[in-house]
């Protein structure tokens, strides 16, 4: 049964709460031990609470995931864990997040209440709204942004901030045209909300999105008052246009985390990463 809990709790997902750490990277506190020891318990303490909605969404979704071609053979949906058992562990999961939050400190744990009560109205009837749906997704990644430099008390500049809400409504515009590629005519039946979608529709938004992504990003490199910063614009650039490449010529956008095992994508990420870290902490 842990095992099962464990399984809803989604881990392979978490990585979305790595922008956790943009705070510490970017305020140039990488190598501050002290702040690294809150940033770590911030990522765990978002990693449960996440972990626990997931568990909340499964619940609410429990029909409808047993006619999904792929998300029939989570725990819930396939019978393998029982409501009730999920139900418990997710409002203890959720007790010791929310507690560890205030321990950490009190901005911290408002922007952890908010993220939770945000993602929960979600799970309930915005995710029914369309745009409105792929938008809380978006500012969920914000919040965890925010509540990264809240967590050890410093600044991130609003450019960044933006071009994670970016990247993030990007990254969801592509998991939804992959769910209605995938599941074709019988896409309303198992989120109502997929009827609303069009794949012309979304390769509009996703269009808008990615520009004003390359712009804003371009923007923080300019404003940063580091110019060298501006070096990281060609491997920004490259991942996302990947990325594009990916969902429509290789169908791989349903999970974002797919990323990971592409090779083109792995490299420009951590190029990236490489050269930010050096134009900040040495150039």
């Amino acid at each position: 049964m842990l095992k099962d809990i464990l399984v809803s709790m989604r881990p392979k997902q978490w990585y979305k709460n790595l922008v956790i750490f943009i705070g510490i990277i970017f305020s140039i506190n990488l190598l501050n031990l002290n702040l690294w020891i809150d940033v770590i318990a911030a990522f765990t303490i978002f990693c449960i609470l996440s972990g626990s909605i997931y568990i909340l969404n499964d619940i609410l979704d429990l029909e409808k995931d047993k006619n999904h071609p792929k998300k029939k053979n989570r725990p819930l949906a396939s019978g393998r864990l029982k409501v009730p058992y999920a139900m418990t562990f997710a409002i203890i999961l959720i007790c010791i997040a929310l507690t560890g939050a205030y321990l950490l400190n009190l901005q911290f744990f408002m922007v952890s209440v908010a993220f939770f009560i945000l993602m929960l109205v979600y799970s309930f009837f915005l995710k029914e709204i369309i745009i409105v749906d792929i938008m809380v997704i978006s500012i969920g990644f914000v919040l965890r942004a925010m509540a990264g430099a809240l967590a050890i008390g410093v600044y991130v500049s609003p450019w960044l901030i933006i071009c994670a809400f970016l990247l993030a409504l990007f990254l969801a515009l592509g998991k939804r045209r992959h769910e209605l590629v995938l599941l074709k005519e019988n896409a309303s039946n198992h989120r109502k909300i997929l009827g609303e979608y069009s794949t012309d529709m979304l390769d509009q938004m996703i269009n808008i999105t990615t520009s004003a992504l390359i712009m804003s990003y371009s923007l923080y490199t300019f404003f940063s008052g580091n110019t060298y910063i501006m070096i990281t614009i060609p491997f920004a650039f490259y991942g996302l246009f990947r990325y594009i490449f990916l969902v429509h010529a290789r169908n791989m956008g349903g999970e974002p985390e797919m990323i990971f095992k592409d090779k083109g994508m792995v490299i420009s990420i951590v190029l990236w990463v490489i050269v930010v870290v050096c134009v900040l902490y040495i150039i």
